[in-house]
């Protein structure tokens, strides 16, 4: 009964930050919440383009998603997301999800392959297909994978990147003060 109980409308001065990058939230709490969020957007939509169900079943997935463990909190802020997504670009879902949508890929630079490891790009280009995010977030999750300066990026961390960015973080784990401790200098 979670669908009927919620008024879209009013969601986002509810969520408020919390939802997009707050930073009153403990950090780690926060990167969580924000990964299962976008756990349940890959489930519904999963859900929604293999046509195991319509929009109008939205109520049935949210009770799959309670039993499978997730907060009424964590699912409706996902349905929340999309939502606000779907409003703000309505029309590029619709070229995505019709039978004239051509999807395209993105195939990794030599560079990048040797740092984004093969799972963690395959996750991306899921989010991509589910219309998750788009090209210039898929650009973004690379870019960002290339900067953090590890020797490889795996699901977990693509993850992490992929919250940040949908849910407007200024950087995954928190800030990119984490990379410059002390005295260092940048030139």
């Amino acid at each position: 009964m979670l669908i009927k109980t919620l008024d879209f409308t009013g969601l986002l001065p509810i969520f408020g930050a919390s939802l997009w990058g707050n930073k009153s939230r403990s950090g780690l709490e926060g990167e969580k919440m924000n990964e299962r969020v976008i756990e349940i957007l890959v489930y519904i939509m999963s859900e929604i383009r293999n046509r195991r169900t319509g929009i109008g079943r939205l109520e049935a997935l949210s009770q799959d998603l309670l039993e499978q463990g997730y907060s009424e909190s964590e699912i409706s802020s996902a349905f929340a997301w999309l939502f606000e997504r779907m409003d703000q670009d309505l029309e590029r879902l619709d070229e995505e999800f019709g039978p004239t949508g051509h999807p395209t890929f993105r195939i990794l630079h030599e560079a990048e392959r040797a740092v984004i490891q093969p799972e963690a790009y395959g996750y991306l280009l899921q989010l991509h297909d589910l219309g998750i995010i788009d090209e210039a977030e898929m650009e973004a999750a690379i870019d960002r994978a290339m900067l953090l300066g590890t020797n490889t990026v795996d699901v977990d961390t693509m993850r992490s990147i992929v919250a940040s960015i949908l849910f407007n973080s200024d950087f995954p784990f928190g800030s990119s003060s984490l990379f410059f401790e002390g005295n260092t200098t940048i030139h």
